[in-house]
Order: C-alpha cells, then sequence, then structure tokens
C-alpha cells in the first residue's frame, strides 16, 4: 500500500509539473494592429435556449469584424421554446448582420456533431468557429483569431473560457473544477500533447475538417464533438493544432445551477473517456482518478488505523501544492481569483467527487439537454 501510495504520488506530481512546464510555454498574446482578412462562420447548435440565446446574439452582434467576413448559424436542435421570435427580432434588428437558422437532422446518436456537421454543410466561409448558446462572446473574438490565423497558420485553435458570475458555494466548486480543466488543457498544448479542449471556443479549418471525415468514427459517441475532432487533426497535423492563449478570445459560459444538473455533466464528460484514442490522454485520466481513489481509501483506512494519518497528510498536502500552481496561474490569466479563496475546503472534497463520477460514468445513464443517454 505505502509503496504504491508513493509511486502514484510520484507520478502524478510529475504529471501536473509538466502541465505547469507547458502552461509557461504558451505565450499570451495581445490584440495587434492586424488587418483583418479571414473570413468565418460561427456555427451554434442549440436546443431550448430561450433564456440564454438574447445575451449570446447582444453579444455577437457587436463583435468588432467587419460584417461581410463573418456569418452566424444557428442551428435548432428540435427546440420546443419560443426561439423563433428572438431571432426574428434580432434579424429585423441587425440586417447587416448574416444571420442563417437551419434545422438538425439527427443521423447519429450525437445530435450535436450532427448539428455541427450540418452547420458546415450550410456554410460559405473557410473557418468554423464554434459555440454555444449559454455563452457570450468577447468583443475581440474574431480579430484575435484572425491573428492567430495569420502569424502562425494553423488548422485547428482551441480558446479558453470561463465561468462569468458569482454564486454560492456548488458555484465556487465548479469554477474550480473548471479552472483545473483550461489549466491542464492549456499546459497540454504546451507540451504538444494536447488532451482536452472545449467546443463552446474553438476553430478549425473547414477543408481541415474535411480532410478527416468530421466526426466520423466518434459519432456512437453523444459527446465529444470538441476532443474527438481535436485528436484527429493533431494526428495528422501535429504542429498545426494550438492554444490561443489570450484574453480577448474567452468565452464566457454559465455554470450549472443546481446539483444534479453538474453531477450529470461531469458524467458525460467523464463517459468518453474510454473512447479516446490518444494513449496520453487515457494515461492522464487513469493517474488522475487512481491518485483521487487512493486518497479517498486511505481517509477511510485512516478513519479505521489513525496510524496511516502521516501518509494521507502528505499526499493530501503535495497534490494541493501542486494543483494549486497551475490553478493560480490560470485563475490569473482568466481573472477568477476570487474563487481561489475557497481553494482548501474545495480541494479536500474533490478526490471524492472525482471518484463518485469516474465510477457512475461506467454504469449511469445521464441527462443532456432533455435527453438521456448511455454511458
Amino acid at each position: 500500500m505505502i509503496y504504491f501510495l508513493i509511486f502514484i504520488t510520484t507520478i502524478y506530481f510529475a504529471l501536473i509539473a509538466l502541465l505547469i512546464i507547458g502552461y509557461n510555454k504558451v505565450e499570451t498574446t495581445y490584440i495587434k494592429n492586424t488587418i483583418p482578412k479571414n473570413t468565418f462562420s460561427i456555427v451554434i447548435p442549440f436546443r431550448n435556449e430561450v433564456h440564454n440565446l438574447p445575451n449570446l446574439l447582444h453579444s455577437l452582434a457587436i463583435i468588432n469584424y467587419p460584417k461581410n467576413l463573418f456569418e452566424i448559424i444557428l442551428v435548432n436542435d428540435y427546440s420546443t421554446d419560443n426561439f423563433k421570435s428572438i431571432i426574428t427580432n434580432f434579424k429585423t434588428k441587425h440586417t447587416s448582420i448574416n444571420l442563417k437558422l437551419i434545422n438538425n437532422h439527427i443521423k447519429s446518436n450525437s445530435p450535436k456533431k450532427d448539428a455541427i456537421t450540418t452547420a458546415i454543410e450550410h456554410s460559405n466561409y473557410e473557418w468554423i468557429v464554434t459555440t454555444d448558446a449559454d455563452c457570450i462572446v468577447p468583443i475581440n473574438w474574431l480579430l484575435a483569431f484572425n491573428q492567430c490565423i495569420l502569424n502562425k497558420q494553423p488548422h485547428f485553435i482551441s480558446a479558453p473560457v470561463k465561468f462569468m458570475g458569482q454564486g454560492f458555494f456548488l458555484f465556487h466548486f465548479q469554477n474550480l473544477n473548471f479552472i483545473s480543466l483550461m489549466g491542464s488543457t492549456i499546459g497540454g498544448f504546451g507540451i504538444n500533447k494536447p488532451f482536452m479542449c472545449n467546443g463552446a471556443n474553438l476553430c478549425y479549418n473547414k477543408a481541415t475538417f474535411n480532410k478527416v471525415k468530421g466526426f466520423e468514427g466518434n459519432t456512437e459517441i453523444p459527446s465529444g464533438d470538441d476532443v474527438f475532432l481535436l485528436e484527429k487533426i493533431h494526428k495528422l497535423f501535429p504542429q498545426k493544432t494550438i492554444f490561443l492563449k489570450s484574453r480577448d478570445s474567452i468565452v464566457q459560459t454559465n455554470a450549472e445551477n443546481n446539483l444534479k444538473s453538474f453531477f450529470n455533466q461531469q458524467i458525460r464528460w467523464a463517459s468518453k473517456t474510454t473512447a479516446y484514442k490518444s494513449n496520453f490522454t487515457k494515461f492522464i485520466g487513469i493517474i488522475i482518478f487512481l491518485l483521487n481513489l487512493t486518497l479517498v481509501s486511505l481517509s477511510i483506512i485512516t478513519i479505521i488505523k489513525p496510524i496511516f494519518w502521516k501518509y494521507l497528510f502528505i499526499t493530501f498536502f503535495l497534490k494541493l501544492s501542486i494543483d494549486f500552481i497551475l490553478i493560480y496561474k490560470t485563475s490569473v490569466f482568466l481573472k477568477t481569483q476570487r474563487t481561489l479563496k475557497y481553494y482548501p475546503i474545495i480541494s479536500l472534497l474533490h478526490p471524492f467527487f472525482v471518484v463518485l463520477t469516474g465510477g457512475f460514468s461506467l454504469f449511469r445513464n445521464y441527462e443532456w439537454k432533455g435527453r438521456y443517454f448511455k454511458s
């Protein structure tokens, strides 16, 4: 037990240290006086988002980019709310913006992948940008992508996402969890082994999407429109998949508003882990789960045999220390430092949450957008 504890703690510590090095390697970029040249098709699948669409559409209306160089494609994924009036009003007020409303055609077990594919088939421009209906995009969003494309000629760009607003303990729990994921995402790109990205803020070349045959081979998995595509493009173009570490590109989204929704979200994210093609991604998932499982087990053992408290304390301390470095760096970049005051208590609870969601993802079905899926 002790030897395994030393082994798994050492591997975990080294892994997070490697991600911190990778994080530091990704240069923070700033908007310069770059001429807008690239054309973008902004793809937004939505399902029953009548409360979120107005905020998203307002943020899109004030984007600082020539209106003739981008289009917005909204994909209705069988919504049953009164979304049409919102979109009609928007088009009436903003006649200079090219906005299309199309309907999704479900062909697989992944409605969102079908929606994105359908939108790309209707798109007119060279670059596909994806976000979600519950998001708000920054004013210089497309300028940041345009500058990145001109300077680095990528095929795939992952960009940052953060939660907006403040809330009670559940919000801060989600926020710290999300900050750690974002930091790990940036770190993975920094060592040229990207293993995560977020579909709420992606930009990729349409020709490249078609070259890798889109989501073909992953349509049986309901989620993963982001990571599976990243894996396919990175395999073909390992030097052309990059992270845009720019505050001008940070998309804001909502945290889940109740524990059930948050739990379902985490199960959905965890359920696709076994389908990843990258051995490095699987390795990271296994190490993180094993260390958290070890901490939970050791906590229970320590209650029965207090003699183990020293090992529990040292392991927790090492994990909290190395995690904090990455989380702190990421929170400064995202300007979410207020949540850090909850770090000690949340870090003690987090291993139990990881083990619970990881275990449930293997056996429990989950709900997503009013639909039920098998893990």
